[in-house]
């Protein structure tokens, strides 16, 4: 999960506050010592967090909870609202579905790879994207690019020389048909000024909607300074705060980008392409203080799921096969860990070692079922105890293996019953299922 460690320190206190007998100064004390420690360990500027702190304090022990709120529910709604205010309140406008994006950020931030998470991100939403690759700095730039879409069918512009100025020109001609056209511009540091200069006639030759600036997370603090610079120069409409999943700084980085009033835009949450959500504050801070959020976890579902086969498994029997192809798709949908962290009541997700596990158990039924016969995938009732030994020993499995998966399969039908007899006990046999994979 994004921010783990911090998400499991803020979940930890709301379920201090949830199962407190009664919220008085000595707890709302330790439970604001808790919130500073969590937030400081995370990066976060000593003078944001001291003001945070204390205005969650007053607001616990003096205000008065709203008609039909306890005092505990009130707490929550504090703690959720001040930490929304520091990571920049509600979220920005959508982004527009026909734009030019335009992508600049330090060399090294991972902006050619955001460039092509962005185009793929759009992509996936049915809009026709392509890629201008202006980084005439870099060598190998270009290539990069044209290796992470080239699965995905995106196309890549680019002139075979020239400068960067020539390339773009061309390139928007050629893109003209693009809903979503991006351009990837040289990485930069605030003192080349040159760089800065070309910067800004790129901008007057592609007039962008949307000009996106990338920071890596693990700068901390930091993250401010550069959105600051970048805004004064060229007038960043956004940001995309990448590597937010591996940084112990991320927190910094979040806080500090907002106290500019630069919207985040995006934040990266992983290595592969589709690791990249549209920053939302309210689903996100939700998200890190256990509450879930399940309508990022229906985007991702369809994403990742075939709906024909999903309405198959609730009209008729739920086999192996049916087991086979949810499993690909959850795997499709990213790590376990972050999948865990939006449903409600699962805190700060899973535990990266035991999510791992988990991973690693799932890819090892699938290599148990490519050893069943197509029989006994459909109709997993016929096998018996010699079944099992000959199916672990063509797996290379143990044979307690194949009966984990033989009784993984029977909780699955059974909580596919309920959701379909209606009975609301769906996503409580759901969530025990889950849990039950742990170690």
């Amino acid at each position: 999960m994004v921010l783990e460690k911090l998400g499991e320190s803020l979940s930890g206190v709301i379920r201090r506050i949830t199962r407190a007998g009664a919220l008085d100064e000595k707890l709302v004390k330790e439970l604001v010592r808790e919130i500073q420690r969590a937030l400081l360990s995370s990066d976060v500027n000593v003078k944001l967090v001291l003001e945070l702190s204390r205005r969650i304090e007053e607001r616990m022990l003096r205000e008065k909870p709203p008609a039909g709120l306890s005092r505990r529910e009130h707490a929550v709604k504090v703690v959720y609202e001040e930490i929304l205010t520091l990571l920049g309140g509600k979220a920005p406008g959508s982004m527009p579905s026909r734009a030019r994006i335009m992508m600049v950020g330090l060399q090294g931030s991972g902006k050619t790879t955001t460039t092509a998470k962005i185009a793929r991100y759009f992509q996936k939403r049915g809009l026709r994207t392509a890629i201008i690759a202006a980084d005439t700095q870099r060598p190998a730039a270009y290539e990069q690019l044209v290796q992470l879409v080239e699965k995905y069918r995106i196309p890549v512009l680019r002139k075979e020389s020239g400068s960067a100025a020539e390339i773009v020109r061309h390139a928007v001609k050629e893109g003209g048909k693009a809903d979503i056209l991006i351009l990837d511009t040289a990485g930069r540091h605030r003192s080349e000024e040159e760089l800065f200069e070309e910067m800004e006639e790129l901008a007057r030759i592609f007039e962008p909607d949307e000009k996106l600036l990338v920071i890596d997370a693990s700068m901390g603090q930091q993250a401010g300074a550069q959105a600051e610079a970048f805004s004064r120069r060229i007038g960043i409409t956004g940001v995309v705060l990448t590597k937010l999943d591996g940084s112990a700084r991320g927190g910094g980085a979040l806080s500090a980008v907002a106290a500019t009033g630069a919207p985040v835009r995006f934040i990266g949450t992983g290595e592969r392409i589709d690791d990249l959500e549209e920053f939302n504050p309210e689903r996100f801070i939700s998200r890190l203080l256990g509450m879930g959020d399940i309508q990022a976890l229906i985007e991702k579902a369809k994403e990742s799921m075939d709906e024909s086969a999903a309405k198959d498994i609730l009209k008729g029997d739920f086999t192996l096969d049916d087991l086979y192809s949810q499993i690909e798709s959850l795997r499709k949908m990213g790590p376990l860990s972050g999948i865990l962290s939006m449903l409600p009541g699962f805190g700060g997700g899973m535990p990266k070692e035991v999510a791992e596990i988990t991973e690693s158990r799932m890819r090892r039924f699938l290599v148990i079922m490519d050893s069943m016969t197509k029989e006994e995938r459909r109709n997993p009732k016929i096998i018996n105890a010699s079944r099992v030994r000959r199916i672990a020993m063509g797996s290379g499995s143990r044979v307690e293996d194949v009966k984990e998966l033989l009784r993984y399969h029977a909780t699955m039908k059974k909580a596919i019953k309920s959701f379909k007899k209606g009975r609301g006990r769906g996503f409580t046999q759901l969530a025990r299922m889950m849990r039950g994979m742990k170690i």
